[in-house]
């Protein structure tokens, strides 16, 4: 039996249904910010691609950011074409991802969830998004997100 957390293993499964090649990193505690992050897993802090679920009028939307960058929530919902993007509730979070905020990652929902990436991400050869858990990582690339989520390349800033 494995003593894996079941939303990291849940997580393992759904990226290797889609194919991704990753590693899957737990570190020895929650990073609660890109920051530190990027500082356990040594790489540069725009290289974390933060999972950002939004409240867009009881409709879930996922951005998909640089640790380097801020959302713009009147910006992006004027490109996306939402009214506004409000932040979520650790239920709304829940409910929509299966996960809880601080361990979102782009793929594994209960649902498809309308997904958009910061194109600063492509900047990277490795990017590391939330694996499930919060303290679980994993690696990818940019095209490989984009592939495995089908989000769309929107500026977030």
């Amino acid at each position: 039996m494995s003593d894996e957390h079941p939303a990291i293993a849940h997580f393992r499964s759904e990226l290797e249904r889609r194919g991704g090649t990753g590693r899957i990193v737990v570190l020895p505690g929650s990073v609660h910010t890109a920051a530190l992050a990027a500082e356990a897993l040594g790489c540069e802090v725009g290289a974390i691609a933060n999972s950002l679920l939004f409240d867009a009028g009881d409709r879930p939307v996922l951005i998909l950011t640089s640790g380097a960058h801020r959302v713009d929530t009147e910006r992006v919902a004027e490109r996306i074409g939402v009214p506004a993007l409000r932040r979520a509730t650790p239920d709304f979070v829940r409910a929509h991802t299966g996960q809880v905020i601080g361990g979102v990652s782009p793929i594994g929902h209960p649902a498809p969830v309308p997904t958009y990436i910061d194109p600063w991400l492509r900047k990277y050869d490795e990017v590391w998004a939330a694996a499930g858990h919060p303290a679980a990582v994993f690696s990818s690339s940019y095209d490989e997100l984009m592939v495995m989520t089908g989000a769309v390349e929107t500026e977030v800033d």
